[in-house]
């Protein structure tokens, strides 16, 4: 009722007035509700995964992709390198919705826990591993658009083994699973191991065979990662405890050879303007400091150490005289300033 009690309370509205008012006081409550928007909700959506859980298993995958190359490199005997693309949790139908067709689909068992994975490789990577074990380049020209034989499947197996092997160890610090091979297929729509709105966790790797690339992706049921979230609360916690002496030790011995540049810092003089336009070569400015006093020695932009001016070999130095308190707030040097670098 604002907009009456702003007409004045001397005189009597008519009725159209006050229908007036109601009118312009509806409209703007009906033009508030238009952006007040309802958003969807599927209540088909799994719970999400908490974004430590996911940056664990990133990690654990970055200690797979570096053990996959070493291992890939020494079975092809061809240089082989590995990177971690993603790590997301989608549904299964669009999990599987990101593989071509066809291509090499590989169901694992993952006991001793319940349901199924799935690892796939994409047929750019497939035939030029195949072509490399039968003793050809693996070009990335030479891959075919055809499925995957039987006798390609069995000189793959091989190669599969061995990148099953890696995965094993990389997740032995979470779970002990079998990833045994069951079965393989080489369309995506004939892998109904999951219902298509359950959750998975899926792994994107991109491998670089010589001049190939091509895609590998792992899928595991969420629900197991679920079930694993306190054996991945227990990861995060040891890799969060403080650094062993020996640890300190080799970081240290890594660090040493770093080079650390290190100013001493003098007060500037202030002079006019007049003065700096008439100065000239040999001229010299008296700075507002005295030779005996201690000049602060920075080192890496913060202020360390509390030095006096020197002269060593015919060259500018500086020496130290004591530490400076981490306590002490030592206020930045203007403009102005002069530095002498020192040793």
């Amino acid at each position: 009722m604002e907009g009456i009690a702003a007409m004045g309370t001397n005189r009597v509205l008519t009725q159209e007035e006050i229908d007036n008012v109601f009118k312009k006081m509806s409209g703007k409550s009906a033009s508030s509700r238009d952006h007040v928007q309802a958003m969807v909700y599927d209540f088909r959506r799994p719970d999400r995964i908490p974004k430590d859980q996911l940056r664990e298993i990133h990690l654990l995958h970055e200690n797979f992709c570096r053990n996959m190359a070493g291992s890939l490199s020494a079975y092809l005997r061809a240089y082989v390198t590995v990177n971690l693309i993603s790590v997301l949790q989608l549904s299964y139908a669009e999990f599987l919705q990101c593989f071509p067709s066809p291509t090499s689909i590989s169901i694992l068992s993952l006991r001793p826990f319940e349901g199924k994975g799935v690892l796939e490789m994409n047929p750019t990577l497939v035939f030029p591993i195949i072509e490399i074990l039968m003793g050809g380049q693996g070009k990335p020209s030479s891959t075919p658009k055809r499925e995957i034989t039987e006798i390609e499947q069995s000189i793959l197996e091989g190669a599969l083994r061995l990148i099953l092997k890696d995965l094993r160890e990389a997740w032995t610090s979470v779970a002990n699973f079998d990833l045994a091979l069951e079965k393989t297929e080489t369309e995506p729509q004939l892998v109904q191991t999951l219902s298509p709105n359950e959750a998975v966790v899926a792994v994107g790797v991109e491998v670089k065979v010589g001049e190939c690339v091509g895609m590998l992706n792992f899928g595991v049921p969420a629900i197991i990662i679920k079930m694993l979230r306190q054996r991945f609360d227990q990861r995060g916690n040891q890799r969060r405890t403080a650094p062993t002496a020996q640890e300190r030790a080799r970081v240290f011995a890594l660090a040493q050879p770093a080079r650390v540049e290190a100013d001493a810092l003098l007060d500037g003089a202030s002079i006019s303007l007049r003065t700096l336009i008439r100065m000239q070569v040999g001229d010299v400015v008296s700075l507002d400091y005295r030779a005996d006093r201690p000049v602060q020695l920075t080192l890496a932009g913060k202020h360390k150490y509390t030095a006096r001016i020197a002269s060593q070999g015919g060259k500018k130095a500086v020496q130290i005289c004591q530490p400076v308190s981490p306590r002490r707030i030592v206020p930045e040097v203007s403009l102005g300033n002069s530095s002498v670098s020192g040793e």
